[in-house]
């Protein structure tokens, strides 16, 4: 029996399939080694530039937020700065609302019919705008604080906020000048009226009687600097109707509207034509005849300067005082003369008392008004200082 062949071992069939498959690539490699290296070079170039362009997209993002980040700071600290040089413009505006406001009510002393104002400047309250004083020194820190470093939502909540709060206190503040601005017309209005009532032209006393001084520094108002709104015009508008009505109550002041016996004095004789007690015959009556008790004293209606203080014929002991502006009042048959020539009065002085010198039927005052040396009716004067006083009344 013939013996069997053997099989060859299975690790040697692995080894030889083995080193087939090395003879193989190791024969790929010899015959294509450029391209495969040109390939895994390629790839490998493919990966870094891959690498490299999500770096740089990274970087440009990061560097977008940062200049983001960076602008959006940048334009917070201009609005921050913009909203504190308004926040000092509000409160000049506020200082020169005030001072309009204290000219307002710290009118010229005034004397005959006139009213004097009673409600002086307020101590301890507050304008209502920037929630200060009206009286005494401002606050030294500014009403917008500082920023706390916070987040940029947080920031830009809290700036919003304050822009506007100065936007009420911007509208607050031309509510206020225009209610200002108004209240001085209508006093300008009630004073050209009054003057008016009297027979004299207002426009007579144009720049008639001297300002009170004024001066300081200047420190203009632009208006421009917030919105436009014509805050600084409508302040000058302001400060000048203001001016008008001290200037106008200055003139007013040193009219005759007093009347010159205390009291309800009856007009037994008015001023123009009547019949002479003496001749019975049509003559022109120069003044009023006022009744009064013998010895009554007779008051100065104006302040002014004694200009005749002597006996003058018709009119017997006779008192001439010099208001002027070409004004002038008469004080005929008194008892007594109790004043002398470029002697000061005031109004209400007695300047004498009532008697019956001169061309006179009985104790009575003749009082009379003059305009340029001309006679005018005194009771348009009477009636003006008149009505002041009962508008004086009602408001007191």
């Amino acid at each position: 029996m013939l013996p069997r062949p053997r099989r060859p071992a299975p690790w040697l069939a692995a080894g030889l399939a083995l080193a087939l498959v090395w003879a193989l690539g190791a024969s790929y490699l010899i015959v294509f080694h450029d391209d495969v290296l040109a390939g895994f070079v390629a790839r490998q170039a493919a990966l870094r530039d891959a690498y490299e362009a999500r770096i740089g997209e990274l970087q440009d993002r990061l560097d977008r937020d940062r200049r983001d980040r960076v602008g959006s700071e940048a334009g917070l600290a201009e609005r921050v700065a913009a909203a504190l040089e308004r926040q000092a413009e509000l409160e000049r505006r506020t200082a020169a609302l005030g001072d309009l406001e204290r000219q307002a009510l710290s009118e010229p002393s005034t004397t005959g019919a006139l009213p004097d104002r009673s409600d002086g400047p307020r101590s301890g309250g507050y304008d209502g705008l920037l929630l200060r004083p009206t009286e005494g020194p401002a606050p030294a820190r500014s009403a917008i604080e500082p920023l706390p470093r916070r987040s940029a939502r947080e920031a830009e909540t809290g700036l919003i906020r304050l822009e506007a709060r100065l936007d009420g206190l911007q509208a607050a503040q031309g509510e206020r000048l225009a209610r200002l601005a108004a209240r001085a017309g209508d006093a300008v209005r009630g004073l050209r009226g009054l003057i008016g009532r009297t027979g004299l032209d207002p426009d007579r006393f144009d720049a008639a009687v001297p300002a009170a001084g004024l001066g300081g520094p200047l420190v203009p108002l632009d208006g421009r600097a917030l919105d436009g709104s014509g805050f600084a015009e409508g302040l000058a508008l302001a400060r000048r109707t203001l001016d008008d009505g001290e200037r106008l109550r200055r003139v007013a002041a040193t009219l005759p509207l007093a009347r010159p016996i205390r009291g309800a004095s009856i007009v037994s004789s008015p001023f123009g034509t009547r019949l002479d007690p003496f001749t019975r015959g049509l003559a022109l009556h120069t003044g009023l005849d006022l009744k009064a008790e013998y010895g009554e004293p007779a008051r100065a209606t104006a302040p002014g300067r004694v200009v005749t203080a002597e006996a003058a014929g018709g009119y017997g002991n006779m008192v001439e005082i010099d208001h002027g502006h070409g004004l002038t009042t008469r004080f005929g048959h008194l008892a007594r003369i109790g004043v002398r020539p470029g002697q000061r009065v005031a109004a209400g002085d007695v300047i004498g008392s009532v008697g019956s010198t001169g061309r006179s039927t009985g104790a009575h005052l003749h009082y009379e008004t003059r305009i340029d040396g001309a006679p005018v009716d005194p009771q348009r004067f009477l009636d003006a200082g008149a009505t002041v006083a009962t508008a004086r009344l009602g408001a007191d």
